[in-house]
């Protein structure tokens, strides 16, 4: 687990349970008594109130308060819930549509300076449209929790991004490849990415990727990519 997995975890248990001890919470996470230590250290330096009560009963409790204030989203949980509303939108009217915009835009306003620029090339990259009813689905699966961050990292950095990938047959080829921009077709998601070894652009249904990896010894130049018609960049969708 990830220092910030364990971070979420840690508030998740003082929220849930109202007082715990460094024990349980070391029981809880799988960590030792030090590692919960330096966590909760490093949990009151990002800003949560956390209060440690002394002696048999005592223990660690979280300042509900402090949660309203200190909880941040990550540039790629903030990009997902853009594009989940981009989506939405793109297929149909969303309802309650002006009031996802002006929640979202609060979200935005709270990032650092450098987070809301790495969120704006995000946005980008991509790119929405509506899914052709011709185009069969029924083997829709469920995304990998690691791409989506995978993705931002490779093509925020430029840095190629590799993976398996297996196409509509069922066959399993180890792609690597310079990733260009992301295409909603909901439920569809397609990594558009230009593939060196066929060089030539390649759509990978993201449902049908496994095992992404950044490839860090290896960097690109953007390459502008053509859509239909029907394909709109998402900053394009009126608000």
């Amino acid at each position: 687990m990830s220092g910030r997995h364990r971070h979420e975890a840690i508030v998740r248990s003082l929220r849930r349970n109202g007082t715990s001890t460094v024990a349980e919470l070391a029981a809880a996470v799988g960590v030792s008594r030090r590692t919960i230590l330096r966590d909760i250290g490093a949990l009151r330096e990002e800003g949560f109130v956390i209060h440690s009560e002394p002696g048999r009963g005592g223990g660690l409790q979280l300042d509900a308060q402090s949660i309203q204030t200190t909880a941040k989203l990550s540039v790629s949980e903030v990009f997902a819930l853009l594009v989940s509303v981009a989506s939405m939108r793109a297929v149909s009217n969303l309802p309650f549509a002006h009031l996802a915009d002006a929640g979202l835009a609060k979200i935005e306003k709270a990032l650092p300076s450098d987070k809301v620029r790495d969120l704006r090339r995000l946005l980008d990259c991509l790119y929405v449209g509506q899914l052709s009813p011709l185009v069969d689905i029924s083997d829709l699966a469920a995304m990998e929790p690691a791409l989506l961050p995978a993705f931002e990292t490779a093509f925020l950095r430029r840095w190629y991004l590799s993976f398996r990938y297996r196409d509509a047959k069922g066959v399993i080829t180890n792609r690597r490849v310079e990733p260009q921009a992301m295409l909603v077709l909901p439920p569809l998601w397609y990594l558009v990415a230009w593939d060196p070894a066929r060089k030539e652009f390649r759509y990978f249904r993201m449902d049908r990727i496994s095992r992404p990896e950044v490839d860090e010894s290896l960097t690109f130049q953007r390459r502008r990519v053509r859509f239909e018609d029907y394909v709109r960049p998402v900053r394009d969708l009126s608000r």
